[in-house]
This record gives C-alpha cells, sequence and structure tokens, in this order.
C-alpha cells in the first residue's frame, strides 16, 4: 500500500512551486490593487454575496467577475457572508482572508471592499448617491424603498458591516448578466452611465447560478491566501504519511438528506450541472449521486486507494465521517480528518491537493475543490456517477 511514493514527491514539489509562483504574482499585480488611491473612471460594481453559504457565494462570484469585466467596470470583492455559532446575524469574513487578490488583477481590475470603502467611497460614493440595484421590486419593510436592500439576514447586516445606506433603487428589468452578449452588456453601460452611477450596487450577485461552464475556467484565478496555503501543507506534512493520498468529501448532513429527496424531480439542483451537463446529456440526476449509500462510497473509495497505491484518505464532511466502514474496507490505510472544530476553508484547500478527489455531484462545497483541480489538470470522480459518452456516428 506504499507504493507511488515518488508520484507524491513530485506532488509536494509541484503544490510548492504553486504556491511561491502564485505568492510573486500577488505581489506584482496586488501593488495595484493595494493602493486604492486611483479612481476608476469607468465605475464600480459591489453586491451582497447574500445567496446560500460558501459553495453558493464562491459560484456567483466567478460570474459577478465576468460581468464585471464585460461591462468594464472595476470588481469590489466583498467579504465572505458566514453564519457561525452563536452570533445572531451573519459575519463578514473578508475576502483576502481566504484568497490573495493579486492573481486576480490578472483578468481584470479588482479591490478589496475594505479598501474601497476606506480610501474611495467617501470621494467616488458619498452617502446621497448611494443606490441600490435590483432586477424588480423587493418586498421588504421599507414600502418607500423598491430594492429594500437592506431587509433580512444577511442583507441588512452585510451593508451595515460598512455602515452603508440608500438614498433610492433603481430597478434594470429587462437586463441580465449574460456576459456573452454584447449588445446587453452596452445597454447596461449606456442607461447606467458612471458619470450617473458610479457604482452599481446589487442587491445580489449580479451572476447566474449556478456558475456557467464558461465562467467557470476563471477558478484559476482564485488562488488560497499565504495562510491558507501553508497551514494546508503543515497539516499534509504531519498528518498525511508519504505516497499518494485520496481526498472525499461527504455531504451527508441531514439538512442534504431531506434535499437529496427532490433530486428527480429537480435534476438541476445546486451543483447537479457539474455532473449531468447543462441539458442532462451526460447521465441523469439520481438520489444515489446527491446521497450515496455506505456500501457506495467505501467500495468507490477502497477502488481508488488499490489503484493509485494511496497510503491514507483523507475525509472531509459535515456530519459522519464513515470511519467505521472505511477502515473495515481499507485496514492498512490511514483515514484523516481535522480535529472538531473542523475549518471548511482548510478543508477545501487540503482536498484541492489531493492525489486523487472524490466529491458529491449536488455539492457546491465539491464544485469549488473541482473547478480548483480541472484548472490544475488534477484528476476527480463523483460518488455513484460516471458521465455517459455518445458514441460517434
Amino acid at each position: 500500500m506504499k507504493t507511488g511514493g515518488p508520484e507524491r514527491v513530485n506532488m509536494r514539489v509541484w503544490w510548492s512551486f504553486t504556491v511561491i509562483f502564485s505568492m510573486i504574482l500577488s505581489d506584482m499585480a496586488g501593488i495595484v490593487a493595494s493602493s486604492g488611491s486611483d479612481v476608476d473612471p469607468n465605475g464600480y460594481i459591489v453586491y451582497c454575496p447574500c445567496m446560500g453559504r460558501f459553495g453558493n457565494q464562491a459560484d456567483q462570484f466567478l460570474g459577478s467577475l465576468a460581468f464585471a469585466k464585460a461591462v468594464n467596470r472595476t470588481l469590489i470583492l466583498p467579504p465572505w457572508v458566514e453564519y457561525r455559532r452563536m452570533h445572531r446575524n451573519a459575519v463578514m469574513e473578508p475576502f483576502d482572508s481566504y484568497f490573495q487578490v493579486g492573481p486576480l488583477q490578472e483578468y481584470h481590475r479588482v479591490t478589496t471592499m475594505e479598501t474601497f470603502m476606506q480610501d474611495l467611497a467617501d470621494t467616488v460614493w458619498p452617502p446621497e448617491k448611494r443606490k441600490s440595484f435590483c432586477y424588480m421590486a423587493r418586498h421588504g419593510k421599507d414600502k418607500g424603498a423598491e430594492c429594500n436592500a437592506k431587509d433580512g439576514n444577511p442583507f441588512g447586516p452585510f451593508w451595515d458591516w460598512f455602515n452603508i445606506d440608500f438614498r433610492g433603487s433603481v430597478l434594470y428589468e429587462p437586463l441580465f448578466y449574460d456576459t456573452h452578449r454584447p449588445k446587453e452588456m452596452e445597454e447596461w453601460r449606456r442607461r447606467f452611465p458612471s458619470s450617473e452611477y458610479p457604482v452599481w450596487a446589487f442587491v445580489g450577485p449580479p451572476a447566474a447560478f449556478p456558475v456557467t461552464s464558461a465562467n467557470a475556467k476563471l477558478q484559476r484565478y482564485v488562488k488560497w491566501s499565504e495562510t491558507y496555503a501553508e497551514q494546508a501543507s503543515a497539516f499534509i506534512k504531519k498528518n498525511i504519511p508519504e505516497g499518494p493520498f485520496v481526498g472525499i468529501h461527504l455531504r451527508n448532513g441531514p439538512d442534504f438528506e431531506r434535499a437529496c429527496e427532490h433530486v428527480t424531480t429537480s435534476p438541476n439542483m445546486f451543483a447537479a450541472k457539474q455532473c449531468v451537463g447543462e441539458r442532462g446529456q451526460y447521465g441523469p440526476t439520481t438520489h444515489e449521486m446527491c446521497f450515496p449509500s455506505a456500501k457506495t462510497i467505501t467500495e468507490q473509495v477502497k477502488k481508488e486507494v488499490l489503484r493509485i497505491g494511496a497510503s491514507a484518505v483523507f475525509i472531509a464532511t459535515d456530519f459522519k465521517d464513515l470511519r467505521d466502514e472505511l477502515s473495515k474496507a481499507l485496514p492498512e490505510v490511514k483515514l484523516v480528518k481535522q480535529d472538531e472544530p473542523a475549518s471548511p476553508m482548510l478543508d477545501l484547500s487540503i482536498l484541492g491537493r489531493a492525489d486523487h478527489f472524490i466529491g458529491n455531484c449536488i455539492s457546491t462545497f465539491t464544485a469549488f475543490v473541482k473547478r480548483e483541480r480541472d484548472v490544475s489538470s488534477l484528476p476527480s470522480s463523483f460518488w455513484a456517477f460516471e458521465k455517459k459518452v455518445k458514441e460517434e456516428l
């Protein structure tokens, strides 16, 4: 079971080079991002990442980044909205706590919301010019505010985090965020010029959900912060023996079990398209894909462990880790997971480095790992799903 050592060493060397190279790029490109003194005459985009937890927010971040580029405005990087124990309302975690700003500059102009609000907002976006953007009127407590941008959690806590109030609403129906329609992107610029609307402040992300296949490729610009890159390296060095390792994501909590009851009637639920395709052309969406049995999980893990000669399996889960079942099937393999309370972000960073990854087709948490591995040409598979390949005529 200890075969594959040289390959594992190469993987570690490859990851070290990747981290160092991305940090160099971050230092180079981040000079512009960190200065925060130059005003973009084309204007800015900011939005509340108010739909779901990290996986959903990361999906829509990529679409929002593509939209900002298509309309040629600087994207203000919002903090990640988190729901923590002992906190009644959502808590905001700065974007750059988890990811580097510099690499994103290779694709388009960005700045963190903290930098913008501290260095530019008073000049570019004074309180009297702060209007919220929404597709159509949104119900809320304030009958005079069409968007009701601050109504509810996390909407109110998000804008309050930066002491932002709005003096009006802007409805942009029927415009949408399809960046593959240049005329529509031009219409955005024509209707809402930067001279009158220096900041487009969207109630929600200006992006489709789930992320489109075209925008998913922007994952290549999302690089882990130095903190998380180093933590992942340290965890692997300390806890995972030499040799390849398999990383798995088990999404098996009660909430997901209930959601999976609807998967056959909602085949495109959450991130299902990453497996079945935009039109279900690669196979049907099944309950077993969404909520795989212990038998399915142990059989697939054992198959991959034997195939690559893995010395360990890293388990990321929100509920049951299935250690008993896996240890019986693989008595010579070390089973590894974080001590509680586990950091979901560290789980993601470690899963991205596995020699092989197995995840959940429906989960947006899995989707983040899959995108990161795809842009790095690393192999992945899914529980109870094999892509159907159409025969050529």
